[in-house]
């Protein structure tokens, strides 16, 4: 089985935000990155310390969301510094997996 490397990036942003449909909009069409994929969390916090959550009667519309999606090295290097406008500081994550 040949592996590949890969750079896997996650982002965090809040439904309040309203960053999301511009983000994705960014990856898929100006981007165009292998894919990717949206995490709607329960609960969350930062380092506001304000927690977000859902209760099984609300429909919370500022809870937690992560993008993940990953591609090769040097495509993700050049996306780095355009992705800085769609997420505050420090909620970008990024790192090296094999891709099999």
């Amino acid at each position: 089985m040949q592996t590949q490397t890969v750079t896997l990036v996650r982002l965090y942003l809040t439904e309040a935000e309203q960053q999301l449909k511009p983000l994705l909009r960014y990856l898929h069409e100006d981007s165009h990155v292998s894919g990717v994929t949206v995490f709607r969390a329960v609960s969350g916090f930062g380092l506001s310390g304000k927690i977000h959550e859902s209760h099984l009667l609300d429909l919370s519309l500022d809870l937690p969301l992560v993008v993940e999606f990953f591609d090769r090295p040097d495509k993700i290097q050049t996306l780095l510094p355009q992705l800085k406008q769609y997420v505050k500081p420090n909620h970008m994550l990024y790192w090296t997996a094999q891709q099999s």
